[in-house]
């Protein structure tokens, strides 16, 4: 067998999750933008969208009804009159308390194609199956030359008012997140105007600040048997040798997560955990601070960033490997929602990662004692 193009010491790992899922292929040779502003993402999307001659695919958690929405709507309704094909694979139940159905409605008589991923259409089974189980990526294909993903939806939130981290992509990997992003749209009824070859050109590198580099993608779905997200994490905790830094706004994490963390602190790793200190989401505050207690008695070190809310799912280690995707690390993204990630094998994206991590520090106290509720944790696994 021919071996992987990345570091020896990661081969294992890219391997085991190639065998976790036969989308978790390793891409070489991309470029990549790692984008920490809204407001720079919104900059890069709407020129990319602009610049679309051939089709735009959007399948997002959130896509709100707002400012930012709506620009991005009315974008993408003048190119849908162009002649541009654009399709929204959109998780209506995220929000359908607050947007209305002709929203979207409206979207579809003027020519872009808008299906909801959850729609009692799809047959009873499937309507109550994804009422629990639903769709929490984050991905955009425009030409099937460049590619976004990351923490970010669209709504104000992430283009104007919060702290997260996303990605701004060309190369191979674009066609394995258009190839993620048609089985979606399929698997919800959707259809295309042309074979699938169409929408797969030779995706070429751009210029970018970051390039020629190795990605792996790691989608995770209720359907698999087990986590591959989960199992990066701990295999990368298991493996560290200098130190470990991790943001993300939800923590849930199994007690192998939990075991991996305190493993790699006792073998000398640097560990640090990074929360926002007010969470958006009720009762999740005091849900991540249920767990503490147990990272806090291994040596883990807890930040808690004040500031504008950080949404950031991401990951650095060892100057060497990094995670940006859409999982928190937490119950639902592990094992109950459909979600995907990049992993990218590479010194200079690491130590770019790395000093972000320490940027976002400035903002951050340290949290030295930690609280412990039973309730939170059993009352977290019932939503």
């Amino acid at each position: 067998m021919e071996p992987l193009p990345i570091p020896e010491q990661y081969r294992p790992l890219a391997r085991l999750l190639m065998q976790q899922g036969e989308g978790n292929c390793v891409y070489v040779g991309n470029s990549l933008e790692i984008i920490t502003s809204g407001l720079r993402k919104r900059e890069l999307l709407l020129e990319d969208i602009r610049r679309a001659k051939s089709f735009i695919h959007m399948e997002y958690y959130r896509f709100g009804n707002d400012k930012a929405g709506r620009e991005v709507r009315d974008l993408l309704l003048q190119k849908a009159a162009e002649g541009v094909e654009v399709r929204l694979l959109n998780n209506n139940l995220s929000y359908w308390l607050t947007i209305p159905s002709g929203y979207y409605r409206d979207m579809t008589r003027k020519g872009v194609e808008v299906i909801p991923f959850t729609h009692i259409r799809h047959g009873v089974g499937k309507w109550l199956y994804r009422i629990n189980h639903q769709m929490h990526r984050k991905v955009v294909v425009i030409d099937g030359q460049v590619a976004y993903t990351g923490g970010m939806n669209l709504n104000d939130n992430y283009f104007y008012k919060w702290r997260d981290t996303h990605l701004r992509l060309t190369g191979p990997i674009v066609t394995g997140l258009n190839a993620s992003f048609m089985e979606s749209w399929r698997d919800s009824g959707g259809r295309f105007s042309f074979p699938p070859e169409h929408y797969a050109p030779r995706a070429l590198p751009q210029e970018a600040p970051l390039t020629d580099k190795v990605i792996q993608l790691v989608s995770d779905t209720p359907e698999t048997p087990s986590s591959a997200m989960l199992a990066a994490y701990e295999w990368i905790l298991d493996n560290a040798r200098k130190y470990v830094y991790i943001q993300t706004p939800y923590f849930v994490p199994p007690k192998s997560l939990l075991a991996s963390l305190a493993g790699a602190v006792k073998r000398g790793v640097d560990v640090r955990l990074m929360f926002p200190r007010k969470v958006d989401t009720p009762f999740m505050g005091t849900t991540n601070k249920a767990y503490y207690q147990d990272c806090l008695k291994a040596g883990v070190r807890i930040l808690e960033r004040g500031g504008e809310f950080i949404h950031c799912k991401t990951l650095v280690a060892d100057d060497a490997v990094s995670i940006v995707g859409a999982s928190n690390l937490d119950w639902r993204s592990f094992y109950v929602n459909y979600e995907i990630n990049t992993i990218i094998y590479d010194r200079e994206t690491a130590v770019d990662g790395k000093e972000i991590f320490l940027s976002d520090t400035m903002q951050t106290r340290e949290v030295k004692n930690g609280s412990w509720s039973r309730f939170m944790r059993l009352f977290y696994r019932l939503l």
